[in-house]
């Protein structure tokens, strides 16, 4: 909560005109300068302002005066408002576009069609303050400035900064993630894929297959020869 009363002067008036404060006092709680205070006293300061009540605005208590005006050393000090007043949200409505500036909106418009698609319609309201059928009216060709239109950087233009922009195309690319991975379309297996361990184990299997072939043949070699030793004897 702020230290400084509410209308200070107009405080400052009713505290000269009604209490036996010192200028300094005055001027502490009032944040004045105590020669202000004393211009305020003398009536060459704050002419025509109506003094303002702290103790019925809840600013200052009876008791806080009195014990202060015994004692010129002490300060007075701002009572704690007892009503919690809830902090007002900033409403955000479409961008303001200077007057000089909303007959480029359409090219501008173009402009990010053209150039990122993946925004969304809020999104170019929200960076060059449109509306939605203008949109929809220049993606269709059916604006009355179609034929003249050309398209022109936003930035360029001065509708919009350029972190407002990559800030709208980075949450675009967000939403559609699964989108930009299925248009990669089909890629080669890795290496440790092809040259993994399959071909280690084909290997032992392929030389095992040509050892037994070689067995078979020396076998078969060796009956032929054997009947030949019969047919002999």
């Amino acid at each position: 909560m702020s230290n400084i009363p509410l209308m200070p002067k107009a405080t400052a008036v009713w505290l000269v005109d009604n209490t036996a404060l010192t200028f300094e006092q005055i001027g502490d709680f009032c944040k004045l300068h105590p020669l202000e205070v004393k211009g305020i006293a003398d009536g060459e300061v704050a002419q025509g302002i109506k003094g303002l009540d702290p103790i019925s605005t809840g600013q200052l208590s009876r008791d806080e005066i009195t014990v202060a005006e015994k004692n010129p050393d002490r300060r007075l000090k701002l009572l704690e408002s007892k009503v919690r007043l809830p902090e007002q949200k900033k409403r955000r409505g479409p961008r303001y576009t200077p007057v000089s500036r909303r007959h480029d909106r359409p090219n501008a418009i173009l402009w990010l069609l053209r150039n990122h698609a993946e925004l969304k319609d809020a999104q170019i309201i929200r960076l060059v303050g449109t509306t939605k059928s203008t949109i929809q009216s220049i993606k269709e060709r059916t604006h009355w400035n179609s034929a003249q239109l050309s398209p022109m950087d936003p930035v360029t233009l001065g509708l919009c900064s350029q972190i407002d922009l990559d800030l709208e195309v980075q949450r675009a690319a967000k939403d559609r993630p699964a989108t930009a991975h299925e248009d990669r379309g089909a890629t080669l297996l890795p290496a440790d894929v092809t040259t993994g361990h399959d071909e280690i184990d084909e290997a032992p299997k392929g030389r095992e297959s040509l050892d037994l072939e070689t067995v078979f043949a020396k076998l078969g070699g060796s009956k032929k020869n054997e009947n030949e030793d019969d047919d002999e004897d």
